[in-house]
């Protein structure tokens, strides 16, 4: 069989059991062993055969293998990276064939380019509309012929072109003709593979495979046509049921309550057919539901018996007690095994029979039992289980029951109380013990008949007659013991002997046309059926997304399940309707059902009222055959309409699924979680003015003035921004010897109070401070130096500037112009001098100087004293006059002030130059980028809540305007990812704004004057980069919160809007982009205003709109505003205007906007953030 697959595609036909996922491991194997770049692609028609397989191939394969279906957050699966990223890294993928067929329709995946062989897996699903057939016919066929390829050779490229196909099957049976189903081979809509299966070493094969011994067992014919045959609980039902009127059902009283108050139009119509439709078929939620009850309770009665019917109508009162079933007078269930015996049918003691045989030939062996029962409706299931629990000659027998989701005829959501019954009974635990002894019988719907791997099991019971042969063979494969069985039960009747004459017919004919020789099978007819060659294909080039009609009705559901805050799914009407128009109110006596409507038929469908008129409405003429054409041509005239409406992306989804945030790689890297707030950002640190604006230029001298203090003149390398306290800085010649006196005046400056920090031998400064006018007491100060300086002997230090207070003292007579005394040096608190003290200590001050200074030896006090706040100490003095002293104080203040003035120059010079917001006032850009934990005197907090409202109002009137046809969500969406701090982070981080962000915190205490080394290069770079800008010192790049990133980018906003309104507001959001259409960028307010008010018409409106004019106090020009203002979704009836949301959606900005401003901006408060964020809360 592998031989055979290499050469064409084939579909292997094997019973279960024999090892065809093998045939197709060794297939996928060969695939990857030969070098192809495309994947492997498994399919398997349900989600637990996909789970199986996937764990199978993952144990055989020593490559990646993906799992993909519907159960792993679907949502996840419209991301584009999402399906590169599983198509690269693995080589071999596993999913249903909707998840396939849904990433082909919509270009994420492409057959002939990614997919180099495809694995059908139960390939007789492929029939019809089925995803598998789907996937063959929409995609394989459009796709260039495989080109031969020498065995073995390896494929370095990828080629367009048709992917290998390799189906496997224990029952290719399509309808019920052998014949038919082999000639399906050369069909197109299908697999395109001929049939294969073992004949070289079939007889070897036999050995392994083990086909269980056909046994057939007899009942007696149920008593279909005895009145007298029945439950006391279900002839407790059928009487309520013969007192209800349909025209009492409070779903009819509704419906004809709603149609009288209905206006004539396409809602009246459509309620006025299901009132008619309601009476005539008499399916309303109660009548329906009663009627369901009854029909479960007569099968149940007549299939397994009296007592099982009692127990399920008792299990539905229990579970769904209403105003009918609470008339219902129940008989209690007795669990006495006589009367459990008189209660069942013939066909449950057989089946009792029959399992005791099954155990006793099965123990016979020394095998343990194990059995599957397979029956056809679920409630079946429940009731039998429920017999066979209770019944004594089942106790022997562990049971337990397995069911299905699908939605079958014979599930009602009425009565559905599967799903309640079986909460305690997890299916996947009772396979699990089914396959480990610890159950050994199971009841089951056919969700156990094909593909689970269920290898224990010897014995397999059909309560049903299979419905078609693949159900026969798929059961049948279930009993894979070497020694086992396959029980069919029949009616003694004889009405199933022909159906199981034809299944093992087919059979034969099945097993001899797979073991042909390919000439001699049958050539196919020319009048097969074909595909319709006028069947709408639209495809989208730059992704390969398709359209079809039969793709787009389920797209269509999609893409008005995906719209927020709406529970309308399309609305379909048929042309023409089913029912005449007003059938409801003919006289009950005289209504005349009408025969069937043969076709053609048309179709209108109505899209939710949160779209725009011109795309809810849409209807094709009446030519199509069916109802389901119609309504599938419907639908793609529909979806193909949103999508040149620019209402669906080019892969063919909904606008929600590329709104979602960006998902680069870099961005990533940089906003490590963006949407949580605490993420951090890896960037470098804040900006060093005094670094990284240094130019080559001469030193620049710059006079400072500060009311109350003498000036000082500074000296710099960077061009400095201008204040009132400061005069224009202007470039001065300074001879070698000027600025050598510059530094050690400034080094002395320093060193009185921040010497401790500093190196007495660097006075590489920055910066550079000296008197601006002459110290009257600089000769007296330099006559004091110099004593010291002969006195201490020694070469210039640090300490040349502290004398002992007493030999001061006694040298100048005790001056009295001394400013600072220190407690020694270097570690010693500055203290301010007071002056000197003659009179002697008490002997309190006395003790406390004793017990100060008790490490000193032979401490004597010697009169006068120096004395400072606090009590008399021995003290330094530092050798510095009053005015150096006050400067001293002021000087980190004043450089940290320039700094923060620098840094906000340095912003408005990279981002801002040749922009209108280059002329922001310096104090609100100062504001703007100063983060609270600087602990500066401003801070942005204030600014970045009055630029949140400003930038949602622009972004809001921005959508309004460009896009009129955008309902509330699409809006919501696109403005939540435009104004979100992840965007908006990532937007300064692009900008670099975190160079200007202020966040270092000024401590004058631990101030360190800044350095640079003549002749390096001094600059930030990304591995190196400048600390805390008044201490000077390097760090490694810092983890900076997001959070910050997107409030400085708000507050820089608030400062445009305060300095130039809404329009600088507006061109502020341009500078930081916020991912905005480019086609569309942005505008000047007036402009937005005008745009939306052109997609307005002007129109006549009722009378109440004036009164709400008046109520208002304000006439409207545009009066279908107000209309629309006021329309709720629920409303259907006028297309001129859409619901209120989108209004609503642009109101909730322009309301926050106004109450943000008005508290900004409120007379003699500044309210904090939280405060001005209360009244918002309330409002809302």
């Amino acid at each position: 069989m592998l031989d055979a697959s290499l050469k064409e595609n084939i579909i292997i036909a094997q019973d279960t059991g024999s090892g065809k996922t093998l045939i197709a491991i060794l297939r996928m194997r060969y695939e990857i062993e030969r070098g192809s770049q495309k994947v492997s692609w498994f399919l398997a028609p349900t989600v637990a055969l996909c789970n199986q397989q996937h764990s199978v191939i993952k144990d055989n394969m020593q490559v990646p293998v993906g799992l993909i279906h519907g159960a792993l957050e679907p949502k996840q699966w419209t991301d584009i990276t999402l399906w590169k990223r599983v198509l690269e890294n693995n080589r071999v993928i596993v999913s249903t064939p909707q998840v396939l067929l849904d990433a082909l329709s919509h270009g994420y995946v492409h057959m002939g380019l990614d997919i180099g062989l495809l694995v059908f897996d139960e390939a007789h699903h492929a029939d019809r509309n089925h995803p598998m057939s789907c996937i063959m016919r929409d995609f394989y066929f459009s796709l260039p012929p495989r080109l031969p390829a020498a065995r073995g050779s390896s494929v370095s490229t990828k080629l367009d072109e048709r992917p290998m196909i390799l189906g496997l099957t224990a029952s290719p049976m399509f309808g019920g003709n052998a014949t038919v189903a082999f000639r399906y081979g050369n069909w197109k809509p299908t697999l395109t593979a001929l049939f294969r299966s073992p004949r070289a070493n079939r007889d070897e094969l036999l050995t392994h495979v083990h086909r269980p011994i056909f046994r057939h067992v007899r009942y007696d014919t149920p008593q279909y046509h005895d009145p007298n045959y029945t439950s006391k609980n279900l002839s407790a039902v059928e009487a309520v049921i013969a007192t209800m009127n349909i025209e009492e059902d409070p779903f009819v009283i509704q419906l004809r309550q709603k149609l009288a108050k209905t206006a004539r139009g396409p809602e009246y119509a459509r309620m006025d057919q299901k009132l008619s439709k309601a009476i005539q078929s008499k399916k309303t939620y109660s009548h329906g539901g009663m009627n369901d009850l009854a029909n479960a309770g007569k099968a149940i009665c007549y299939d397994i018996g009296p007592w099982a019917a009692d127990w399920y109508i008792e299990s539905v009162e229990k579970t769904y007690l209403m105003k009918h079933l609470s008339q219902i007078k129940l008989t209690p269930l007795s669990y006495d095994p006589t009367d459990i015996e008189a209660g069942i049918t013939d066909k449950v003691r057989v089946l009792l029979e029959t399992l005791e045989y099954e155990k006793d030939w099965s123990e016979s062996s020394n095998e343990p039992y194990s059995g599957l029962i397979f029956v056809t409706r679920r409630d079946g299931v429940l009731a039998l289980s429920e017999v066979l629990k209770n019944h004594p000659r089942s106790a022997h027998f562990r049971l337990g029951c397995l069911l299905g989701s699908s939605q079958s005829t014979y599930r009602n959501s009425f009565l559905d109380i599967t799903r309640t019954l079986l909460k305690d009974q997890p299916q996947a635990d009772i396979l699990e013990g089914f396959r480990s002894g610890d159950r050994n019988l199971i009841v089951a719907t056919s969700v156990a008949e094909e593909g689970l791997d269920i290898q224990a099991c010897g014995n397999v019971i059909r309560w049903d007659i299979p419905d078609n042969m693949a159900s026969w063979a798929q059961s049948r494969g279930r009993a894979r013991r070497r020694r086992s069985s396959f029980v069919l039960m029949f009616e003694s009747s004889g009405i199933d002997n022909a159906r199981v004459a034809e299944f093992e017919k087919l059979e034969a004919q099945m097993t001899a046309l797979y073991l042909t020789d390919r000439a001699s099978r049958p050539a196919v007819s020319s009048d097969d059926e074909v595909p319709d060659p006028d069947e709408p294909v639209f495809k989208v080039k730059s992704t390969g997304a398709m359209l079809t009609p039969l793709l787009a009705v389920s797209h269509l559901n999609h893409f008005c399940a995906v719209i927020p805050n709406s529970v309308n799914l399309p609305i379909y009407d048929i042309d023409p309707p089913d029912m005449p128009e007003g059938w409801h109110s003919f006289d009950p006596a005289k209504r005349v059902v009408p025969p069937p409507y043969p076709g053609p038929f048309g179709c209108t469908v109505t899209l939710p009222r949160r779209l725009p008129a011109e795309f809810r409405i849409f209807s094709v003429d009446r030519i199509y055959p069916t109802k389901q054409s119609a309504y599938r041509h419907v639908a793609f005239k529909a979806y193909l309409a949103l999508y040149h409406a620019n209402l669906l992306n080019d892969h063919l989804l909904p606008l929600t699924s590329v709104v979602e945030p960006d998902l680069e790689e870099e961005v990533k890297n940089l906003l490590k979680d963006v949407e949580k707030r605490s993420s951090m950002a890896s960037v470098t640190s804040q900006m060093n003015p005094w670094q990284d604006e240094l130019t080559d230029t001469a030193w620049t001298t710059t006079r400072i003035v500060i009311p109350g203090f003498s000036p000082i003149r500074m000296l710099t390398r960077v061009d400095l921004p201008s204040f009132a306290a400061m005069e224009t800085p202007g470039v001065a010649r300074h001879s070698a010897s000027d600025l050598q006196a510059a530094h050690e005046s400034t080094r002395r400056l320093f060193w009185c109070l921040y010497g401790i920090r500093m190196q007495w031998d660097k006075f590489d400064f920055s910066y550079l401070f000296e008197p601006a006018e002459e110290d009257p007491d600089r000769d007296v100060w330099d006559a004091r130096r110099k004593w010291l300086r002969d006195l201490q002997g020694e070469e210039p230090s640090g300490d040349n500037l502290f004398a002992n207070a007493a030999t001061f003292g006694q040298a100048f007579s005790h001056p009295t112009d001394i400013t600072w005394i220190r407690d020694g040096f270097p570690y010693g608190k500055v203290y301010r001098f007071l002056g000197w003290r003659h009179d002697p200590l008490s002997e309190e001050e006395l003790q406390d100087f004793m017990t100060r200074y008790s490490k000193m030896p032979e401490i004597e006090v010697i009169l006068p004293v120096a004395s400072r706040r606090g009590i008399a100490a021995k003290k330094k003095f530092l050798a510095t006059s009053t005015v150096q002293c006050d400067h001293a104080i002021l000087i980190p203040s004043i450089i940290r002030h320039i700094s923060i003035a620098a840094t906000a120059v340095s912003l408005r010079g990279s981002l801002l130059t040749g922009t209108p917001l280059y002329h922001i006032p310096f104090s609100l850009l100062i504001t703007a980028i100063t983060a609270p934990v600087a602990q500066g005197h401003v801070n942005y907090q204030r600014l970045e809540t009055l630029g949140d409202a400003v930038l949602k109002f622009s972004v809001s009137i921005h959508l309004i305007a460009t896009y009129p046809f955008w309902h509330e969500g699409y809006l919501t969406r696109r403005k939540d990812h435009a104004v979100s701090n992840s965007k908006l982070a990532k937007e300064a981080i692009r900008l670099s704004l975190y160079k200007w962000i202020v966040r270092d915190r000024f401590t004058p205490r631990k101030f360190k004057p800044q350095y640079f080394t003549m002749g390096e290069v001094n600059e930030i770079t990304e591995d190196v980069v400048a600390g805390d800008s008044s201490q000077g010192t390097l760090k490694a790049p810092e983890d900076l919160s997001t959070k910050m990133l997107a409030d400085v980018v708000e507050a820089i906003i608030g400062a445009a809007f305060l300095h130039g309104g809404y329009n600088l507001g507006i061109e502020c959001t341009r500078l930081f982009d916020l991912g905005i259409d480019p086609k569309a960028g942005w505008q000047p307010l007036e402009v937005y205003i005008e745009k939306a008010l052109s997609c307005v018409e002007t129109a006549e409106v009722p009378t109440p709109m004036t009164d709400i004019e008046r109520m208002l106090g304000y006439t409207f020009t545009h009066k279908l505003l107000l209309v629309e203002a006021i329309t709720h979704a629920s409303y259907q009836f006028d297309l001129r205007t859409i619901s209120y949301e989108r209004m609503e959606f642009l109101g909730d900005s322009v309301l926050d906007m106004i109450i943000t401003d008005h508290l900004y901006h409120y007379p003699g408060k500044q309210f904090t953030p939280g405060q001005m964020h209360i009244p918002q809360i309330c409002r809302g």
